[in-house]
């Protein structure tokens, strides 16, 4: 029987056919990271910081503290739900990067977690799509804000 425990972590990747520098900045830098997840940001992510992020489209905000910053290697927060997400940064060869996200700390019973994982899963899925796109090919696809075209306040 599978443990709670076993499954209770997201953890989804991508290769980035880019260096890790701009891999890195993407999700630092908010004038980078709106063009492919949230819509608005009170600054860029930085060890001590306190950050809102905003879904406009949705109505829907997040505070989350910054808990460590790894240049060009790993970025760690804690939203204000208490779900921990870390983001790996690996360069490989021919200046591409491969990025890991890993998000955990779900709360609720069992059903309640898995549904959170599993939505947490197809999430960040979408988020490293977008920054597929735009790091590559300069596309802005809309991922976020067309996944739930009927939610739109």
């Amino acid at each position: 029987m599978t443990n709670l425990n076993d499954i209770s972590t997201v953890n989804v990747g991508m290769l980035i056919r880019k260096p890790v520098d701009e891999v890195f900045e993407a999700f630092i830098d908010p004038a980078i990271t709106t063009k492919f997840w949230f819509t608005k940001s009170n600054g860029r992510l930085e060890k001590g910081k306190q950050i809102r992020w905003d879904w406009e489209m949705y109505g829907v905000s997040a505070e989350l503290d910054v808990k460590e910053i790894e240049q060009n290697k790993r970025i760690l927060i804690q939203f204000d739900d208490d779900t921990t997400v870390e983001w790996i940064f690996t360069p490989r060869e021919s200046e591409e990067t491969y990025i890991e996200i890993i998000n955990y700390g779900f709360k609720g019973n069992k059903t309640e977690i898995v549904n959170q994982v599993i939505d947490s899963t197809g999430g960040y899925t979408i988020v490293l799509c977008g920054l597929k796109a735009l790091l590559e090919h300069n596309i802005i696809l809309n991922l976020v804000a067309d996944k739930f075209p009927d939610a739109n306040v």
